[in-house]
């Protein structure tokens, strides 16, 4: 199986930029000292796009003063994350949802986009910044574009080191078709170190318009990227290419993975207490999990994890699972 990857910023180019542009480095603070942003003045009509925006830009705590009651804040930018600036905590409190509106990525951060400040010569293996998503919901995100990194139709995260705790991904959207392409909720590259992104206590779609969707891996995607993931909820998500990868008899390409994509070499995907239910490929690999280490190095770990009406899948070789590469556990389940 043939994969694009990621495009490195090579590290000379990037050495002269910073050299000619004298660039600081990024803020390391701990999060006990990184300064507090507020989105609002007390009322929901205060919260809007524009001082997310503002706010994710500057880096920092984000938090959220927007009245008592939920909020559902439409995005009319996309809030992109600059390198240059503190890490970074965008915490809704459990009442804040960011709403795409069916038409925009809803978070950027891409250490090795020169438009965010390049802050180091090595961007695609660089410790920040650092993004927490917690206590927040994406919905209605919509990446366009079917190249591999176009994905990500709520969140697209290259570069730096992401974690997710109680978050909600809620109908997102990448390309329908296109080999590698994927995430319809959140796409990761390059986290620093190979480190792996944590999620924990979050949900991934939902019956009808709540289900995710992407040519692969409806719920989330990556390339060389491992996981840990714990106590979350992968449903109706649904991987919606078609020919596979690379793509057959003309085909446009995709449909593996109807919940999680993982492409690469070396790389762990581990999940524990996470439930699976009614995702969908199309036709192709993985009616929940897409894993593939090209070099058969990679490891996937489930314990205790629920797996429950997965469907479309025409080659798994594991439960409700597509597998290639060096370890595989599997213990605790439940399968139907």
């Amino acid at each position: 199986m043939g994969h694009r990857r990621p495009r490195a910023i090579p590290v000379l180019v990037a050495s002269l930029v910073l050299a000619a542009t004298g660039v600081a480095m990024p803020s390391t603070s701990s999060a006990a000292t990184l300064p507090t942003r507020w989105v609002g003045t007390g009322t929901a009509s205060s919260c809007t796009s524009a001082r997310v925006v503002a706010a994710i830009r500057r880096g920092g705590i984000i938090r959220f003063r927007c009245g008592r009651s939920p909020v559902v804040i439409r995005m009319h930018a996309t809030a992109k994350v600059f390198n240059d600036r503190p890490d970074l905590v965008i915490d809704g409190g459990g009442k804040v949802t960011l709403d795409g509106g069916g038409t925009r990525r809803i978070l950027y951060l891409n250490t090795c986009d020169p438009a965010l400040v390049w802050t180091t010569s090595h961007c695609q293996d660089q410790a920040h910044p650092t993004l927490s998503l917690r206590n927040i919901t994406f919905r209605n995100g919509r990446s366009t574009g079917s190249d591999v990194m176009d994905g990500g139709g709520a969140v697209f995260v290259r570069g730096g080191r992401l974690s997710i705790h109680n978050t909600r991904f809620f109908g997102n959207r990448c390309a329908s078709t296109g080999p590698d392409v994927g995430g319809g909720a959140l796409q990761v590259f390059s986290q620093y170190h190979g480190r792996a992104v944590p999620i924990d206590r979050s949900v991934f779609g939902g019956d009808g318009w709540k289900a995710n969707r992407c040519s692969n891996g409806g719920a989330i995607a990556s390339i060389g990227v491992s996981w840990t993931i714990s106590d979350s909820v992968f449903q109706y998500n649904r991987a919606t290419g078609t020919g596979a990868n690379p793509p057959r008899n003309g085909l446009p390409g995709g449909g593996n993975g109807g919940a999680i994509y993982n492409d690469g070499n070396t790389m762990t995907l581990r999940l524990t207490r996470t439930r699976l239910t009614r995702n969908h490929s199309n036709g192709e690999g993985g009616s929940a999990i897409f894993f593939v280490s090209n070099d058969r190095s990679g490891d996937v770990v489930i314990r205790d994890s629920t797996f429950r009406y997965n469907a479309g899948s025409t080659f798994d070789n594991r439960p409700d699972t597509f597998f290639l590469g060096a370890g595989w556990t599997f213990s605790g389940n439940s399968v139907r």
